[in-house]
């Protein structure tokens, strides 16, 4: 008898974190040989691929992919809209009644549900609770194991407006501790975010750290890239520099202003230079404004997959300025690659990211004297650098998506026979 597994997730994405995480671990699973999908919406990076009439008017209220067009992994996109409030989510319609009709199609033995402030999660979980209460009253149910990974960020101010801070402490408040409830295991990246669902009324039991994971498939490509790909692209005039790369979108939470304020301070220095790489968001503008009068710093532009794999493959350091991250899965990338990453250590990145072992923690987002002292120590210190590059590798070869999913399945089928 098969073990099914189904990752839930608002939309499907080719760059968005949580969406990631979410579509990676449908696709390990596959290729741990357990039959998966990703139950997911109409919508793909925001834009629909299925007209929400469309499946209105169907027999079902959901359409079943074996091969998705958007990520060739398969799918079950939902009846499902985007809503105005709260922000950036999409909801999906009559969703209990989908995962009864999904079940009895297709047969779940496991399910994770991802992210907050969307009702994907507070169905799933009325719905596994359902299920066990009509097995208290003797009506046959199979065990389904259910996991939650929220993917959390502390809503502390400064991270979001007042109005969104407050409405996820209240999500927070009210939904979190009924899928607590249903749930068997909570999935966190970090031992940090476990502390906090304990906070918020997890049991420590249900805690189960899975750090989202590097793709073994680009982990090769990684492993395969040729660092002069993107040096001979965009460094023509920079080839024998080291470089400290920043990658990620060109956002506020991600702070890359901060990386070019660092690199004024070495504008005279030879030896290095400044790349910042990354797909344009809300704080494009100013970073394209400052870099532009330094000679010392490279905007780029989003890459493809392997130009960011021979930007990792030719970097002498990571640098993190952020905000806001709950784990980085960037990071865990360059240490993959054996780059040492110097961050603000926010959150997850304090528990990433070892101080003095395989980076620097700087004393957050605004540290920009502390991220100038760093590079310098870094720089002049071959022995730590080679020590650090080393520690790095080490610890980037155990986020393999491969081993971490092949650890929650076991994990799970533990759970489904108890």
């Amino acid at each position: 008898m098969g073990f099914n597994f189904f990752s839930v997730m608002y939309q499907t994405s080719k760059s968005k974190g949580q969406e990631l995480v979410a579509q990676r671990m449908v696709k390990w699973a596959i290729k741990l040989g357990y039959k998966s999908y990703l139950i997911t919406s109409i919508y793909h990076d925001n834009e629909p691929i299925i007209r929400e009439r469309e499946l209105e008017l169907s027999e079902k209220p959901y359409q079943v992919f074996e091969k998705d067009p958007k990520i060739d992994l398969p799918t079950v996109r939902v009846l499902s809209r985007k809503v105005n409030w709260p922000p950036r989510r999409i909801t999906f319609r009559d969703f209990i009644n989908i995962l009864n009709k999904i079940d009895e199609e297709l047969g779940i033995n496991f399910i994770v549900t991802h992210s907050t402030l969307w009702n994907g999660p507070e169905d799933a979980a009325k719905w596994i609770m359902w299920r066990k209460l009509m097995g208290t009253i003797n009506v046959n149910q199979k065990k389904i194991v259910y996991g939650h990974m929220s993917h959390y960020q502390p809503p502390e101010p400064g991270r979001y407006d007042p109005i969104e801070r407050t409405y996820r402490m209240a999500w927070n408040m009210t939904e979190l501790p009924s899928i607590f409830k249903a749930a068997d295991l909570i999935l966190v990246v970090t031992g940090i975010e476990g502390e906090d669902m304990i906070t918020l009324g997890a049991n420590p039991k249900q805690i189960y750290i899975f750090p989202g994971g590097l793709d073994d498939d680009e982990a090769k490509i990684i492993d395969n890239a040729k660092p002069d790909l993107f040096i001979e692209q965009f460094l023509k005039e920079n080839k024998n520099k080291k470089i400290i790369a920043y990658l990620g979108t060109i956002e506020e939470r991600k702070n890359p202003l901060a990386v070019v304020e660092i690199a004024k301070h070495f504008k005279n220095n030879e030896d290095i230079v400044f790349v910042i790489a990354g797909k344009p968001g809300d704080q494009w503008d100013k970073v394209y404004k400052e870099s532009k009068k330094l000679k010392n710093v490279v905007l780029t532009g989003e890459l493809t997959v392997e130009q960011k794999a021979s930007l990792i493959k030719s970097s002498y350091l990571n640098i993190i300025m952020s905000k806001m991250e709950a784990l980085g899965l960037t990071q865990i990338e360059f240490m993959y690659g054996g780059v040492p990453v110097i961050t603000s250590a926010v959150y997850g990145q304090k528990w990433l990211i070892s101080n003095g072992i395989d980076g620097i923690h700087l004393r957050g987002p605004d540290d920009i004297e502390g991220g100038v002292e760093a590079i310098n120590k870094i720089m002049q210190n071959e022995s730590l650098y080679e020590e650090m590059k080393v520690k790095a590798m080490e610890k980037g070869r155990n986020f393999l998506m491969s081993k971490l999913m092949r650890e929650l399945i076991e994990k799970a089928k533990q759970l489904s026979s108890q």
